[in-house]
């Protein structure tokens, strides 16, 4: 099972990276993901993953202080909307849409209530 858990981890990571490069995929919350299934899978590659300069530089302030700046929190936050609506727009199952929007709600909720913001 650690085995998979690391193969999903470096998955969310480059997918993460990705995100860096496309304005439209958020690359936070699959930094987030990468870090909890590294931390669950592998020592080594937790370590390794906490102490790269790609953790440090856009996940270690987060992990720390479970605060962001506004204008990260409202860019993460709309850009997860657009990628969720793209998909409620494209699937006409109507249980699949009701599972969007309550992911959209509670993520919203779930940021602003939990989030804090930081200057």
């Amino acid at each position: 099972m650690k085995i998979v858990l690391v193969i999903a981890g470096f998955i969310s990571l480059g997918i993460g990276m990705i995100g860096i490069i496309l304005p439209l995929l958020p690359t936070t919350p699959f930094l987030i993901l990468t870090s909890v299934l590294f931390a669950k899978g592998s020592d080594r590659f937790n370590n390794w993953f906490t102490e790269s300069s790609f953790y440090k530089k856009h996940l270690k302030e987060f992990i720390d202080t479970k605060s962001m700046t506004k204008k990260k929190k409202w860019t993460l936050l709309i850009l997860v909307d657009l990628m969720l609506l793209l998909s409620f727009i494209s699937i006409s199952i109507t249980v699949l849409r009701i599972a969007i929007l309550f992911l959209i709600i509670a993520k919203h909720y779930y940021f602003h209530k939990y989030i804090k913001v930081v200057t």
